[in-house]
């Protein structure tokens, strides 16, 4: 092996490589390792997630060294050197795969936000990248990970100068000793590419799903691999619209469901006109607010024992409260679209990048007299917030701009106390116009970076912990400040997250990512308590909001009002995955992969999938044809527009 000099050098590159990507995974693995339950989980089985991980990584570093190899190789066989050629070949090594480490390093605070390896999803915020930017290095804890990855880099860069010094003798093998070690390199470089030799298909991302534990599956994959299989997935034009079923079989699904028998009047395929048994002479005010990060798991009503949030809790104990919400996706702008328009997610898209227009809280409000306005910490053209939601009749969208400069204390904008106290003169004047408001908030402060103002002094030591329990002080200050104004009592007051955060993720989808408190609290108009057990998301928030107003309108949207409807499943978006739920069952679906079913009330891992088949294909046809109909009603513009026909 002495002889072949351009193979050793290949293999040193592989071993400086995979033994970098390796360092990348453990600190992943450190950064996650609380979700990992010892006693149920073998030390075999995390070595197994290491292992599956060299396998991803061989697969990127193949790929990027297969063109170098091919150079290398070529010369060696004809026993010529070239300065020039391996000058080249440093280079494109040096390059590509520092752009692998910095993809993969970015990975590490992507995955512990979201339970998930880079993917396209993460440039849903590509127009906002400065915002981005300053929204992860004001954070300490990912300022972390640069340390790591610089001192990786620079000792990448120092043994790779290395390996590339050492001369090679010249190989004075007989060629055809030569060409057949270079064809077997080669050959074996390309079973490194496919990942596994004894399937027809190469590797995929479902190969790395071993065991029964999330996170060690997600361990083993490299976020090179995912990053560019997303990137080929959305670029396919199969991919440009869903196409989960037909379209006229998905509007003849959803119409049965929702039990809509006449569309002659609407130019909508499911508004339907919606008449209370009785009619409200006044309109009460709307104030909602959609909670940054919110998940029921920090509740005491939802196991957790940390008293995080023991104002939410208390008022849930005065409110109308839904125990089983689930959000539409898990990020913000999913949560404020399907909030206030009641349409879901779909993959990978970004709701408000579009300018749609929506028969949602504002439009619908807004014509029956009410005044709009909406309050964000931040900058509003991030996510495309302000734009959206004044093309949707919102009259007033406050920003960071309308704060003063020296209490924006982060990227994030002012704290949440400071945006609830700054609106109250601006309800107040809303009050004095004699009509009725609707107003919505998005808190912000439960999201890195982290601020905690001086003045707030919390019982938890952790900051993660600490934010919670300030983000529930903050609400509590909006309550105490509104209950002094003279509108508080003709008021319904609207608690929903945006989304949760995986603190358990027992599953490839964490459910504490999408089930959301919900709650409507109002002394005037819910004097009494009361607890919901039924399935619901943030889809029917709105309809259930209008049927506590008890005033007519009309609902051109996928969600229900759960106080009098109710629905079988509910269905979730994970970016590249979806979830439906019943109020038993979970099924998980992924691309090009067998569905899975776990009974997710008590955590069950087991896969019940063919125990249930009638039952996934019922949930299966549930969520494709909300989805297809969704789709369908934005590329045919009926998600509003003039919603009654003239005859």
């Amino acid at each position: 092996m002495k002889k072949f000099g351009s193979i050793r050098l290949l293999l040193k590159i592989y071993g400086l490589v995979l033994g970098i990507f390796f360092v990348f995974r453990f600190i992943l693995f450190i950064t996650e390792i609380d979700r990992i339950d010892f006693k149920t989980v073998s030390i075999f089985t995390v070595i197994q997630g290491f292992l599956m991980g060299i396998r991803f990584d061989t697969v990127i570093s193949s790929y990027i060294l297969l063109a170098p190899a091919f150079i290398l190789l070529i010369l060696e066989i004809l026993n010529k050197t070239s300065r020039i050629a391996k000058t080249i070949v440093f280079y494109w090594v040096a390059i590509l795969f520092t752009i692998a480490f910095l993809i993969t390093a970015i990975d590490i605070p992507y995955f512990n936000q979201f339970f998930s390896r880079l993917s396209m999803s993460a440039f849903a915020w590509v127009d906002s990248l400065g915002f981005v930017f300053k929204m992860v290095t004001q954070e300490p804890k990912h300022l972390l990970i640069a340390f790591p990855m610089l001192i990786l880099l620079f000792a990448f860069y120092k043994l790779l100068r290395k390996i590339f010094s050492v001369e090679s003798p010249k190989n004075s093998a007989p060629i055809l000793l030569k060409i057949t070690c270079s064809i077997l390199f080669l050959g074996l470089m390309m079973v490194g590419i496919r990942g596994r030799i004894q399937k027809k298909s190469p590797i995929r991302v479902g190969t790395a799903y071993f065991s029964n534990h999330s996170f060690i599956n997600q361990m083993g994959l490299n976020p090179v691999f995912t990053l560019l299989k997303s990137y080929l997935h959305s670029q396919s034009k199969k991919n440009t619209t869903i196409q989960l079923m037909d379209d006229k079989d998905a509007l003849a699904y959803i119409q049965k469901s929702l039990k809509i028998s006449d569309t002659t009047d609407y130019k909508s395929p499911i508004a339907r006109k919606i008449v209370p048994d009785s009619s409200r002479t006044n309109q009460p005010n709307i104030v909602l607010i959609i909670m940054e990060s919110m998940s029921a798991s920090k509740m005491e009503r939802h196991g957790n024992t940390r008293n995080l949030t023991p104002f939410l809790d208390s008022l849930s104990r005065e409110s109308i409260y839904f125990e089983n919400i689930y959000t539409s996706g898990k990020h913000t702008f999913n949560g404020i679209f399907s909030t206030l328009f009641s349409f879901p997610a779909i993959y990978r898209q970004h709701s408000m990048k579009n300018m749609h227009t929506f028969h949602g809280f504002s439009n619908v409000l807004r014509k029956k007299g009410y005044s709009t306005a909406y309050f964000t910490t931040h900058d509003g053209q991030f996510d495309n917030v302000e734009g959206f939601l004044k093309a949707n009749d919102f009259e007033n969208v406050y920003t960071d701009s309308d704060y003063p400069l020296s209490e924006n204390k982060t990227i994030l904008g002012v704290p949440d106390d400071f945006m609830f106290e700054f609106s109250i003169p601006i309800l107040n004047d809303l009050h004095s116009e004699n009509k009725p408001f609707f107003v919505s908030y998005m808190t912000t402060s439960d999201h890195t970076p982290f601020y905690i103002p001086d003045y707030f002094e919390a019982d938890n030591k952790k900051k993660k912990h600490k934010i919670v329990e300030y983000a529930d002080w903050s609400l509590q200050q909006l309550i105490s400040m509104s209950s002094k104004q003279p509108w508080f009592d003709n008021t319904i007051f609207i608690f929903v997250a945006d989304h949760g955060v995986p603190i358990s993720a027992p599953y490839d989808i964490s459910l504490d990512y999408h089930h959301s408190p919900l709650l409507f609290y109002s002394p005037k108009y819910i004097p009494e308590p009361q607890t919901h057990q039924q399935i619901g998301g943030q889809i029917d928030v709105f309809p259930t909001l209008m049927g506590l107003l008890e005033q007519p309108y009309v609902n051109n949207t996928l969600g229900i009002d759960l106080l009098k409807e109710r629905r079988p499943y509910i269905f979730i978006n994970d970016d590249d995955k979806t979830g439906v739920l019943s109020d038993s069952l979970f099924l998980i679906l992924k691309n090009k992969q067998a569905p899975k079913l776990f009974k997710y009330k008590d955590s069950n891992t087991t896969d019940f999938s063919s125990e249930y088949p009638e039952v996934i294909s019922e949930m299966k046809t549930y969520i494709n044809a909300n989805l297809q109909t969704y789709q369908y009603m934005l590329l045919h513009k009926e998600t509003l527009g003039i919603l009654e026909k003239t005859h």
